[in-house]
């Protein structure tokens, strides 16, 4: 391998994956458009024109905006390789460290982290307090956003610069089989990371208080009891303090597996439709969906890893980036930056694979509580989430982990 080949390889995969999300965007908006004026007949008796026009809208503002943040993605892409943004970090940094030194890699982290922060600033406020804010879905003041930026920087320098500091003395230290080594640091830590998560994290963002409806709380444990499922407390999470969206969702594993509900979406359903709803997240754990995409993950980062620890001998692998220093630091950046794009052309193959999960989180949810309470709640979801009910089928295909509403509701109107 030499340097212009690994060059011209990265602008290949850059341009295909461009070309790839620009077309699919540009159809996603124009078919969402074409079917704005009128409600699926699978979906007139649940969700009126407004709101079908509303979910329509706003599906073609995110994807309007997607494009751009991909321009600007890209841009900062090439400035940090091509541009020679890396390099002159590199040695900016090296006037004040010793550029050997470990402490050297994790202030590159730092300085490349608080650049790209800053980099992507303007667009987080942009979808928060416009885009967000004009659909009725934000939430968040600007306490709140300015807040939640100081714990998760302050989280991020506690937690990631030790862990960041680790990696690369193994990297330093064991010799070729480095990657080995940092793999299974990183799969414990990530291990320990489902278990610290939902009890020290999570409530730093957010309040979780327990299921207080007693009514509720019953049915739900009654329907835990039937599919033999234990977990560590029912909890409702003010999830409003920040957006009108609704979920629920399973968090931890083990003992520290906890339910959690938003409150936004206590407010809008029925007993019966969130019971449903916990029914379909149930069969993700009832058919290990979890681990089975815990194991992928494992399998997969032992493969790039391995790749790495290949690809961060070679000269030609910083050379062909845009970088003439080699340091562990630049080779898990420059990995990290080259990786989205080679692995991209797998997207359809991920997005098929939770689909079928999804569909078998659907069987299961119907074995076990009413098939027509799961479809009244997914349309309630659909519609208080606008999440348009007219997608563009490559786009969905190529794209979306979960089902079309269209197909998802069909299949259960069948079994119900």
């Amino acid at each position: 391998m030499n340097s212009q080949t690994l060059s011209i390889a990265f602008v290949f995969f850059l341009v295909l994956s461009t070309v790839i999300r620009l077309w699919l965007s540009i159809r996603q908006a124009a078919h969402v458009r074409t079917h704005r004026g009128a409600v699926p007949a699978e979906f007139a008796a649940s969700i009126d024109l407004a709101a079908h026009q509303k979910a329509a809208d706003y599906t073609v503002a995110k994807s309007r905006y997607g494009r751009i943040d991909l321009a600007l993605g890209i841009v900062w892409l090439l400035l940090l390789t091509f541009g020679g943004g890396l390099q002159v970090l590199h040695e900016q940094l090296g006037r004040v460290l010793d550029p050997t030194s470990l402490w050297h890699g994790i202030a590159l982290f730092g300085a490349l982290g608080v650049l790209g922060f800053l980099w992507e600033l303007p667009g987080s406020l942009y979808v928060t307090f416009v885009l967000e804010e004009k659909f009725g879905f934000n939430k968040t003041t600007a306490a709140t956003f300015i807040t939640d930026l100081v714990k998760s920087t302050t989280l991020s320098v506690l937690i990631g610069a030790p862990l960041l500091w680790v990696v690369l003395w193994l990297m330093r230290s064991m010799g070729s089989d480095w990657w080995l080594w940092t793999w299974g640091v990183l799969i414990a830590f990530n291990l320990a990371a489902m278990v610290i998560y939902p009890i020290f994290i999570a409530p730093l963002f957010n309040k979780f208080e327990p299921l207080k409806d007693e009514a509720l709380a019953a049915r739900i444990n009654a329907l835990l009891t039937r599919c033999g499922f234990k977990s560590k407390g029912l909890f409702v999470m003010d999830g409003s303090k920040r957006s009108a969206h609704g979920n629920a969702y399973f968090t931890g594993f083990g003992a520290a597996k906890r339910i959690v509900f938003f409150d936004t979406l206590l407010a809008t359903l029925t007993p019966e439709e969130v019971e449903a709803v916990l029914a379909h997240e149930l069969g993700h754990f009832k058919h290990r969906h979890i681990w089975q995409r815990v194991a992928l993950f494992a399998v997969l980062s032992l493969a790039l890893f391995a790749v790495l620890g290949w690809l961060s001998q070679q000269a030609a692998f910083y050379n062909g980036l845009g970088v003439q220093a080699q340091s562990e630091a630049l080779a898990l950046i420059l990995f990290s930056l080259a990786l989205p794009l080679v692995t991209f052309p797998l997207t359809p193959l991920m997005s098929f694979w939770s689909r079928k999960h999804e569909f078998e989180a659907d069987a299961y949810a119907v074995a076990n509580a009413q098939a027509s309470d799961l479809v009244t709640a997914l349309a309630k979801l659909y519609r208080d989430n606008a999440s348009t009910l007219t997608p563009d089928p490559l786009h969905s295909l190529f794209y979306d982990s979960h089902p079309p509403a269209a197909i998802r509701i069909g299949r259960l109107q069948g079994k119900a």
